[in-house]
Formats: C-alpha cells, structure tokens, sequence
C-alpha cells in the first residue's frame, strides 16, 4: 500500500521481484528499472450533425509501456532459464514482477509497482570491452499486459 510522505523520496532504494517471491540476494539486485507507465489512446469522433466544428475526445485502448531492468552480470542463469522457457512457448511463463520504492531507512515500502503478465521481450549483454573499467552489465526488458500500483 502507498505510504503518503510530506517530501518526495528518493530513488536509489528499491527491490525488484521478478516473479519468483525473491527480492533479496545479488539475483534480485537491480541498479536501474525505467519506463514503468502506460497510456490511454484516444479516439476523435464528431457527429456530422453536432452544432459545434469541433471533435469530442473518446477513451480507447490502455496501453502498459516497456520496462527495461539494468544489473551487473552476476553468473546467474535464471532470469537466462525465464527467456528460454518464454523462447520455448510454456504457457506458464509470464509473471507478475513487483518494484518496491524503500524509504531512506529501508523500513517501510513506499510505492510498489506491478508489472502483470510480465515476459522478456528482450536480453542485451555487455558491451564487454578488453580496455574498459565498467562493470559488465546486462539488460533486459519486459513487455506486460497491466500496470498497477499500490
């Protein structure tokens, strides 16, 4: 449940569960998670009787926006072994994936966004550079079907 705060809070303590209950240890630890959203396509219609020359707006169809998740290759296969059951085509392979802003003390959660009938859509690696100084990173992003926040 949303925690009302009077001063925004910051970004940098969160916890992601990717559908496994899991959000502790370095498989669950994630530096970025961006694009969490959706948006609501419009419609315009207008009567050819109406007295006004001008259109009225109608809701249409809800559209939940892409997530990219960002974290240093840590040597783990499981979020690899969801790509490839979701490669394979099991039905069982989407998820509900939890983000969790954390207060500055970590003791309470904040706001926490689900991501419904989450699947990789996408899985990037690297770049690995011989000369480079970077942390080695990987990156997946998410398609889902519904966005919710509480």
């Amino acid at each position: 449940m949303a925690v009302l705060k009077q001063r925004p809070v910051n970004q940098f303590n969160f916890l992601v569960d990717v559908g496994n209950g899991n959000t502790d240890g370095p498989d669950a630890g994630f530096q970025e998670v961006s694009g969490m959203g959706m948006e609501v396509a419009l419609a315009e219609y207008r009567n050819g009787n109406r007295k006004e020359n001008s259109v009225i707006k109608v809701n249409g169809l809800v559209k939940a926006t892409d997530v990219t998740l960002k974290r240093g290759v840590i040597g783990s296969l499981s979020l690899y072994q969801w790509l490839d059951a979701i490669r394979n085509g099991a039905t069982d392979a989407n998820r509900t994936v939890k983000v969790q802003l954390q207060s500055e003390d970590h003791s309470e959660t904040i706001m926490t966004w689900k991501l419904i009938e989450a699947r990789i859509m996408k899985h990037t690696s690297g770049p690995l550079n011989a000369k480079g100084t970077d942390v080695a990173m990987e990156e997946l992003v998410l398609a889902y079907e519904r966005l919710e926040m509480e």
